[in-house]
């Protein structure tokens, strides 16, 4: 087939190429501009206008016989619209002019007379999605980066771009609204299965010979099947807009997080007729786009791509590791080895005792069936989680991280020992949560090697790594921490050696101040349920359990907070309950479950509770940023996000300590009555 004719030149195009072959086939081309990723922003919409319009009179003219959409990016077709945009919009009618024009656009698309093909490889998310059911028949590749979703309650809001409606009356409600409700991505086989794609091919190659043939096959996506229809009808609609209102409460706060129940709601009452939801979508989005908790939800994002740039570009192209050593075969060596096996790395353990390691590889296991699901791949993922009590594979590892007990004279010794046999570049890494980095370095002969990798449990579920930056720490080996923690798929944050470091110096005073007002009398329960309240993700008596009571102590130590003699936790802990771990702390533990029993406090003396909890946990973030644990609020406010699973749809401790003064000004402002 002879190559497309490039008519760009007859549309002043910059984030597209627009061009049509011999077959009379239309090729557009999505590469925006100056960007890694393409996103629809005002300009890329403004030329895919011109292109619609363009397409709309060649094929009057009969002059094409088809369109086609595809990505000049690497690694993403459209990863959704460009959120830095969103801010401009402060009222409610804004939110709806600009979704009435984009949906107007997109509906010029579904109504074009010609076959519309859509080829997807790379990300396909959000308003990219929403984008691509405009078209008529949608192939993806195969290939492990291609995924398919609605991210969008993540960032406070629905799909919007009647993407809602589109999604439903192609895959079925049991293919769009879990997809809708949880924002998680898709591979492409199951975007294939739910009804999202038509067709799959082997590999983005494929791609352009596949749309061709559709295009001139005129082929059309599915329709609903008749129990999918009868989903959608009256009674079966009600019942499962129920079921999934009911499942969604245990999962997140309706106070805190309305978007999802918004979409629940909007099925529940116009999920009977594609037109009527379309309409009916921009009510119920406009309002989500504007309000405070997509705001500071879209706030989060942006400090997880901050986090990203941690990351040096020449670290990241220079320190490519494939092999790690682990040090301690306990819980948190153990998963720390696992979970670089689930990214594909070889990961050895050492350990003094073959049985503790046996134990690490057992929960492993678990954790590979879960995650990689396919024997073939639990198997080669056992294979790569390597038995080494004799440290054969020290010299070979490009990442070592000593995990042992907590106790300094111990680390300096162990670290001392792999010095002197770890290969030239190797990083070499601590997991002290705690210790200062330059006590630990002294053992060494060359201290501007070590750095701190904090990890915290889960580490298969928690996002954030603590890159420590003691005095002597060279900033090469910084950036290749940066770069390992990167490539296991987490946030690093590069914090300054203190004790506690960050996410520790500040959870501390918040679990002291909960076991304060334990030991004053107030129930555990009420103390959590106030924490719950205000959007923890867990309350910090049942976290205490969770962490471990003599760890709490331990930390406080560090930290120069004291544990009053005599108090409850002294109590528990010289019993030996020491949480969940030893199955009693300040809850009995039963299957990995706490027993509680109901609060007692009513809502307005949980909410003075939660303010109490919180004050210490903000002083100690604001003193972080006084003292240059981290170079930035943003950063603080990043690390305890992702670090402590802080309330996300407050956007942050100090963003959040910025709105409560803002709310005191106002209030002083205002006269008195």
């Amino acid at each position: 087939m002879a190559a497309p004719q490039d008519t760009s030149k007859t549309l002043p195009l910059k984030d597209w190429q627009f061009a049509i072959d011999v077959d009379k086939i239309a090729w557009a081309t999505f590469d925006r501009q100056n960007e890694s990723m393409n996103s629809l922003g005002r300009r890329p919409l403004q030329e895919l206008e011109e292109i619609i319009s363009a397409v709309e009179e060649l094929s009057d003219k009969a002059e094409i016989r088809g369109l086609v959409f595809m990505s000049g990016k690497k690694d993403n077709f459209i990863a959704g619209a460009d959120i830095r945009e969103f801010s401009q919009f402060k009222e409610i009618h804004q939110a709806e002019e600009l979704v009435r024009n984009v949906t107007a656009l997109f509906d010029r698309v579904e109504n074009l007379r010609i076959p519309v093909v859509c080829a997807v490889h790379g990300y396909c998310l959000g308003g990219g999605l929403e984008f691509a059911l405009t078209c008529d028949y949608i192939i993806a590749d195969r290939e492990d980066g291609t995924r398919f979703g609605f991210p969008e309650v993540r960032l406070g809001i629905i799909p919007g771009l009647h993407g809602t409606a589109r999604s439903l009356f192609r895959a079925g409600v049991m293919g769009a609204m879990p997809t809708m409700l949880t924002g998680r991505m898709l591979r492409s086989p199951l975007a294939r299965r739910l009804g999202f794609v038509d067709q799959l091919v082997p590999t983005r190659h494929s791609l352009h010979w596949a749309a061709r043939k559709a295009v001139l096959q005129e082929r059309k996506s599915r329709k609903l099947s008749f129990s999918q229809k009868l989903m959608l009808t009256g009674p079966a609609r009600k019942l499962v807009a129920r079921k999934m209102r009911k499942e969604t409460a245990k999962k997140v706060n309706i106070r805190h997080y309305p978007a999802p129940f918004n979409l629940i709601n909007l099925f529940e009452e116009f999920g009977d007729s594609e037109e009527r939801m379309r309409i009916a979508e921009t009510r119920f989005f406009a309002p989500l786009l504007v309000s405070e908790t997509s705001r500071n939800l879209r706030r989060v994002f942006t400090l997880s791509e901050q986090l990203k740039k941690q990351v040096s570009a020449e670290a990241k192209k220079q320190f490519r590791p494939l092999r790690v050593h682990i040090v301690g075969a306990g819980t948190m060596g153990g998963d720390i080895a696992a979970w670089c096996v689930v990214c594909g790395m070889q990961a050895s353990i050492q350990d003094l005792s073959v049985d503790q390691i046996e134990v690490a590889r057992k929960r492993a296991k678990t954790l590979f069936k879960k995650r990689l699901k396919k024997k073939l791949a639990i198997d080669a993922a056992m294979t790569r989680l390597i038995t080494d009590v004799e440290g054969t594979y020290i010299s070979h590892a490009d990442v070592i991280i000593e995990a042992v007990v907590e106790r300094l004279d111990i680390k300096q010794k162990v670290l001392s020992g792999l010095e002197s046999k770890m290969k030239a570049g190797a990083v070499l890494a601590t997991n002290t949560s705690s210790l200062p980095l330059e006590d630990i370095a002294k053992s060494l002969k060359d201290p501007k090697k070590l750095i701190g990798l904090h990890f915290f449990n889960p580490v298969a579920k928690m996002p954030l790594v603590e890159v420590i930056r003691g005095k002597a720490s060279s900033q090469k080996e910084i950036d290749k921490g940066c770069a390992f923690v990167a490539a296991i798929k987490k946030f690093p944050v590069i914090v300054k050696s203190h004790p506690g470091f960050l996410v520790n110096r500040v959870l501390a005073p918040y679990m002291m101040e909960a076991i304060s007002q334990h030991e004053k009398g107030v129930k555990a329960e009420d103390i959590d349920n106030a924490a719950l309240d205000f959007g923890m993700p867990m309350g910090p008596i049942e976290l205490v359990d969770v962490v471990g009571l003599d760890i709490i102590v331990s930390v406080a130590e560090t930290l120069g907070i004291a544990t009053p003699p005599g108090s409850k936790l002294e109590r528990l802990i010289e019993a030996g309950h020491l949480g969940q771990k030893s199955g009693q702390g300040f809850y009995s533990w039963v299957k990995g479950k706490p027993k509680k029993n109901f609060g007692t406090m009513g809502k307005t003396a949980r909410q003075d509770l939660a303010n109490t909890l919180i004050h210490p946990l903000l002083s100690e973030s604001k003193r972080c940023v006084e003292e240059g644990i981290v170079a930035s609020e943003d950063l603080v406010d990043a690390g305890i996000i992702f670090g402590t699973g802080f309330a996300p749809f407050r956007g942050g401790p100090l963003h959040y300590r910025k709105t409560l003064d803002q709310d005191v000004l106002a209030r002083k402002s205002i006269p008195a009555s």
